[in-house]
């Protein structure tokens, strides 16, 4: 007891430490945590623009299926004259100019001559005023050209970028402008969100 006596004031801050450190403890396990939304942009409801933009970073591109070739119908005895079918044929696919096509180009352009066709490439997600500057100086005019690129025809445009490379796979240039290229804006705006 004597103890006790002699030592009072320190078992009373022990005493008060202790308390402390309990409630400490105690409130610490009992604190609130706060969970934000993890949704991600390819879910049902996400904003188009969004989702759109997740879909051409994704890098996955539908297949676009091949144009069916008419079949011959069988002749009739009713029809006297059979007429034969005639071959759909695909569009053959658009070069991308080399350097010296480009300054051919050029040399006919200063002589007077004109294109006919000339789309708003900027309409194509991806394109901005530079790079439609610079796509209209390799000769990239219409929507059609950029529809009928194969794979080695966007390397060689691909290389002519500087900095805009990789563009092209990377915002699916040639399917956004099969869709424009065609007038099918209701097609367009399903896949890749509303035109501007």
């Amino acid at each position: 007891m004597e103890l006790i006596e002699a030592n009072w004031p320190l078992l009373l801050v022990a005493f008060l430490i202790g308390l402390a450190l309990a409630f400490f403890l105690f409130k610490a396990n009992r604190r609130t945590r706060v969970t934000g939304d993890t949704g991600d942009v390819l879910d049902e409801g996400a904003s188009p623009a969004a989702r759109n933009q997740a879909l051409i970073d994704s890098g996955q591109v539908a297949a676009v299926p091949p144009e069916p070739v008419a079949p011959a119908r069988p002749a009739s005895p009713a029809s006297p004259e059979i007429k034969p079918a005639e071959r759909v044929e695909a569009p053959q696919p658009v070069v991308a100019p080399t350097p010296a096509d480009l300054a051919a180009k050029g040399a006919a352009d200063a002589s007077g001559s004109t294109q006919a066709t000339s789309d708003d490439l900027t309409r194509i997600k991806g394109v901005g005023p530079k790079l439609a500057t610079r796509l209209g100086e390799l000769g990239v005019t219409g929507f059609a050209q950029i529809a009928a690129w194969d794979e080695a025809a966007i390397d060689r445009v691909d290389a002519e970028l500087g900095r805009f490379q990789g563009r092209i796979r990377r915002d699916n240039w040639v399917e956004q402008a099969r869709f424009l290229a065609n007038g099918d804006t209701a097609g367009y705006e399903t896949r890749f969100g509303r035109l501007d």
